[in-house]
């Protein structure tokens, strides 16, 4: 069975169906599929997909790159609640929307192409045999307003832009559950005063519902204690240090979330009703702190410089769906073998497996949603409604430090100078603190600043080695925080007419991009290069220009990997390194952070 680990480890029971695998499959080029009536036939569906693989990839059988903007899936699966039973089902994502049909009938819309959703078909389940369920997905590459990141509108991908997904690309499950079930969990580490808030909400209440909780780190109880609920949403805080080990100096990196220390506190919660009980979950907590002052960013309220590397999260046989969970693995132990504390999610809310072995193996995220390439008032509602669903979604993951609504003015063009679209980059900005108060926001990665946490400078004006002019520039612009900000290695300014430095963390979080072709097939880079040797050197010698900056706070290096015509990954497109990975660690470790005064 493809991708067979339960998909959202931050709300994990113990029971549950996992419907991946061979579904029927068909391309609805003509739009006939709903007046025809599809969702109650069989024999239109004359393909077969492997789920939760796009067509367009190797690994759902298909591997078709011709834009077909409908397409339709179909399976049948056993169900067979009992009279107290409810049976949900999930989708990880779906580009771009989604209708969904249980035995011939509409259950569910959804518009989003990398955001969850789940729905409660009890009451369209026949009493017995086999259940059906239909999926129909549009993605009409044509629409500049769908936020679809790197996702590319044309038959082959070309210059920056990547194969386009359409449909199912994560997992798809059912769950059986008690009428009284717990349907959300929001947990907030409150890092100072050493608590953790829990916020739950019931699916039904009774007069006589309790949750039960039990927090444990390493296998020893910390705490644990009953709350009754008189309404079906519960917030409440527990201190983590009432056990003698907490009250002495808890916040010791023992316990803290960081990258190097990845501690995490389990969580196990039950809905009972008087003695009975009704649904048990399971789930995990960092206890972790970030925020910005002086310039300087913090983690745990100590000084802490972020050495990212972009990730596009693409892979040659899955394009945006990782093969195997063990890729996900795979792609932070190779970061971290060379000396990275973390990524950004490039243009891509990422699957939650991702983010688990972040949390569990310490890697610092940046969360970036797809963006629209154009600016209407379509897209800003669209880009809304995916934010809004991905923080709900990833929230509780300790990984996640900074969030990136706008990259490289995508979607906000004019934001320079357009007063319009100033206001939405501020209005996102807010909108997203409003929601999360716990990270760091960035309002334009790259330029053209408004209000922001950080200030992300984007710069790949290095030049080759022997273009001695154009490397002093940019060895020069990042001397000082003067210089930086009235650095213009782009025809835009740092920040946005109106707008103006108020000492926030500078950081740069894009440049480098060395182009080494190893594999033999064309391919680009921002420098090129012909060998291991030359790699490295090149690698050094503009590592060595940022670490000379006396303003930085930070960087982010493009990019972690190949991807497809793009060679400027520091491994290929199939994660082979392109030189020893020790290299490139001793160059990422021979920066000293700046010592704070």
């Amino acid at each position: 069975m493809a991708r067979n680990e339960y998909p959202r480890p931050q709300l994990e029971r113990k029971q549950w169906t996992n419907l991946n695998g061979q579904w029927k499959f068909a391309f609805d080029d003509k739009n006939v599929g709903i007046s025809a009536s599809w969702y109650t036939k069989t024999e239109v569906y004359d393909q077969a997909i492997t789920v939760p693989f796009v067509y367009q990839s190797k690994e759902s059988g298909i591997e078709d790159r011709t834009p077909h903007d409908i397409v339709w899936y179909q399976r049948e699966f056993e169900a067979s609640p009992e009279k107290d039973e409810r049976v949900l089902l999930h989708f990880g994502a779906v580009d771009y929307e989604a209708d969904i049909y249980l035995n011939g009938q509409h259950v569910c819309h959804h518009i989003g192409g990398h955001t969850s959703f789940e729905m409660d078909i009890t009451t369209f389940l026949k009493e017995s045999g086999q259940q059906q369920v239909t999926v129909r997905a549009f993605d009409p590459h044509y629409d500049e307003t769908i936020p679809r990141g790197k996702q590319f509108w044309e038959d082959e991908s070309a210059g920056i832009w990547y194969t386009n997904s359409t449909g199912i690309w994560q997992t798809v499950w059912l769950e059986t559950v008690n009428e009284q079930y717990i349907q959300d969990l929001k947990l907030t580490p409150h890092f100072d005063e050493g608590k953790i808030e829990i916020e739950a909400s019931i699916s039904r209440l009774s007069s006589q519902n309790s949750l039960e909780y039990a927090i444990a780190f390493k296998g020893q109880p910390i705490a644990s204690g009953l709350v009754d609920l008189v309404t079906n949403k519960v917030i409440f805080e527990v201190e983590l240090y009432q056990d003698h080990i907490f009250r002495q100096n808890y916040h010791n990196e023992g316990y803290s979330w960081t990258p190097e220390t990845p501690n995490l506190f389990d969580l196990d919660l039950k809905l009972r009703e008087e003695s009975n009980e009704k649904d048990t979950v399971h789930s995990y907590f960092g206890l972790r702190k970030v925020h910005a002052k002086d310039g300087m960013i913090y983690l745990n309220n100590k000084p802490y410089y972020q050495k990212l590397v972009l990730d596009q999260g693409y892979w040659p046989t899955g394009l945006l769906t990782a093969p195997t969970d063990e890729d996900f693995v795979k792609d932070i132990e190779l970061a971290k073998a060379m000396g990275f504390n973390g990524c950004r999610k490039h243009q891509k809310m990422e699957d939650p497996r991702f983010l688990y072995w972040a949390d569990t193996m310490g890697f610092i995220v940046w969360g970036e949603c797809a963006a629209p390439p154009v600016y209407t008032n379509s897209a800003v509602e669209r880009l809304m409604i995916e934010w809004t669903d991905s923080i709900k979604r990833d929230y509780n993951h300790p990984s996640i430090i900074t969030w990136v609504p706008v990259n490289e003015s995508w979607g906000v063009p004019n934001i320079s100078f357009d007063r319009q679209q100033q206001h939405f980059s501020q209005a996102i900005f807010h909108y997203i603190h409003s929601l999360d108060t716990t990270r760091l926001v960035i309002s334009n990665d790259g330029w053209a600043a408004t209000d922001t946490d950080i200030v992300a400078i984007h710069n790949y004006a290095h030049g080759q080695k022997e273009e001695t002019e154009k490397y002093d520039y940019f060895k020069e612009t990042l001397s000082s925080k003067e210089s930086l900000l009235h650095n213009r290695s782009t025809p835009w300014p740092i920040f946005a007419d109106g707008f103006s430095y108020s000492g926030q963390p500078i950081m740069l979080t894009e440049f480098g991009g060395i182009g080494f072709d190893v594999s033999g097939q064309p391919g680009w880079g921002y420098t090129s290069v012909t060998s291991k040797e030359e790699f490295v050197s090149e690698y050094r010698r503009v590592m060595e220009a940022l670490y000379a900056s006396k303003a930085l706070w930070g960087y982010c290096y493009t990019q972690m990997t190949d991807v497809e015509q793009e060679i400027n990954g520091l491994v290929t497109y199939d994660r082979q390194p392109k030189c020893e990975l020790s290299k490139i660690k001793e160059i990422n470790d021979g920066f000293h952070i700046p010592t704070v005064e």
